[in-house]
């Protein structure tokens, strides 16, 4: 049996095919295919630019260098636009802006003074001139960026964007009403989706996916607001066929601050969900991975000599165990391993679903099993790119598509490179867990991806590897 025959196709979703016996929402209208649409563009950062330039500009002509104002001011958006926070809020408002704005104004001028200093004693900015053209930068800075921000909520107040709300239908309905009696959040809840309608009215729900498609095609749908904590495990094979489609999903706590977060629509708060779309930051990990897995193995040179050396010694030839896995999108890999149990033939190896038990092992083995060094080949397909150091763990095509039938999720494992280790492994989910369990930890660290918490993980595995349990 080939990866190809079981393996769903990377974009497939409980919906896609008839044969799935378990789905988020019922079926009486039809399945739901995302409707590919190009992602929503984001607000343009030019006005924002033009008012964080021109208030460069003012803030130079505090200076009273002369002909080194254009060097001043050059060198202070310069330095303006390297401290910009990344990522622009949901909603925002100049008041929301003042502190980080005059922060990182001051900051600027701060550094400047301090470079003049160091190479230009004779041209040191006084204390007058700093203050006045802290001064007059942030004055500048809040004055354009006010009236960027007015044009923004004016525009939003006129086209709101259609949301759809997805969550037990009185909760959903709950916080459809609270968006329509706060049109300045720039949303216009078009409809709820949930498994039953509540009979309170309200906005329409739309109970299959037949009904969600046409709400995204008839109403232009861009955002969904997710708005109780069991939405997102529940309905994830959802929320990333939506994501798929062109929307944005926002996951809503409409029961209170569940967590922190510094954005909120109408008073509730929330946070983006990114749902593995359009991921950065992918030649970090690769360069992580890389430079890592090279390192290591250097490192752990001798003590893979050692441990194989043992193996032929203790149980004859053929050290390394090869076997296919499930990778990235569903391709095949071959997988090394140090082998610690001889299956008796190809069909037992492919289908039998673990052999940590098995008695007839040596002591070196079991030690190997306990202590995960038999799997330290695995650093040579890290380093070859067949795998990364931390992702949702391979499995074998017969149980991916065993798995992908029975767990809801499983199949979206796929999105990212398998690993080494990953956050179901440092939460215990190794060997015969639950695969449920493991399904929504791969699909949780894929959707909150980021390369620090790679980093995160690398440093908890290797703490729990002072304390092994085995696999």
């Amino acid at each position: 049996m080939t990866a190809e025959s079981t393996v769903p196709s990377p974009g497939a979703t409980p919906w896609d095919t008839a044969s799935s016996p378990v789905s988020v929402l019922p079926r009486p209208g039809g399945g739901f295919r995302s409707v590919h649409r190009p992602p929503a563009r984001p607000a343009s950062r030019l006005p924002l630019l033009a008012a964080d330039s021109v208030a460069a500009l003012a803030g130079a002509l505090a200076f009273s260098g002369g002909r080194r104002r254009p060097l001043l001011a050059a060198a202070l958006l310069g330095v303006t636009l390297l401290l910009r926070p990344h990522r622009q809020r949901q909603v925002t408002g100049v008041l929301d802006e003042l502190p980080s704005v005059c922060g990182r104004i001051a900051v600027g001028w701060l550094g400047l003074a301090a470079l003049v200093a160091a190479y230009r004693p004779g041209h040191a900015l006084t204390a007058r001139t700093l203050l006045l053209g802290v001064a007059v930068q942030c004055a500048a800075a809040l004055t354009g960026r006010a009236v960027v921000h007015l044009r923004r909520r004016a525009a939003l107040l006129r086209r709101p964007r259609a949301a759809l709300v997805l969550g037990p239908a009185g909760t959903a309905q709950r916080v459809a009403a609270a968006l329509l009696r706060h049109p300045r959040c720039g949303m216009r809840p078009v409809g709820v989706v949930a498994d039953e309608a509540d009979g309170g009215g309200g906005l329409p729900v739309l109970a299959s996916g037949a009904d969600v498609q046409r709400a995204l095609v008839r109403h232009g749908v861009r955002d969904v607001l997710a708005v109780h904590p069991s939405v997102r495990a529940e309905q994830g094979p959802l929320l990333r066929a939506l994501a798929r489609s062109g929307c944005t999903v926002w996951e809503l706590d409409a029961d209170g601050p569940a967590y922190a977060c510094r954005e909120q629509l109408a008073g509730f708060p929330c946070r983006r969900l990114e749902m593995g779309a359009r991921r950065r930051g992918g030649t970090g990990k690769r360069v992580l991975d890389v430079v890592v897995s090279g390192v290591l193995l250097l490192l752990a040179g001798p003590l893979l000599l050692g441990c194989a050396a043992a193996l032929r010694v203790s149980g004859g030839p053929g050290v390394v165990f090869r076997q296919e896995r499930v990778g990235k999108d569903g391709r095949p890999f071959t997988l090394l391993k140090f082998r610690t149990h001889r299956p008796a033939d190809a069909h037992e190896s492919a289908t039998r679903w673990s052999v940590a038990d098995e008695r007839q092992m040596t002591w070196f083995c079991r030690f190997l099993r306990r202590t995960s060094l038999d799997e330290l080949p695995q650093l040579w397909n890290v380093f070859r790119g067949d795998m990364s150091l931390v992702g949702p763990r391979p499995e074998r095509p017969y149980f991916v598509a065993q798995f992908s039938r029975m767990y809801p999720g499983y199949a979206a494992r796929h999105r990212m490179p398998t690993g080494l280790t990953g956050l179901a492994q440092i939460h215990g989910l190794r060997g015969d867990t639950s695969i449920e369990d493991r399904a929504r930890f791969d699909n949780a660290y894929i959707d909150n991806w980021s390369l620090w918490q790679d980093v995160c993980i690398l440093l908890r595995t290797a703490a729990l590897l002072v304390r092994p349990t085995g696999s």
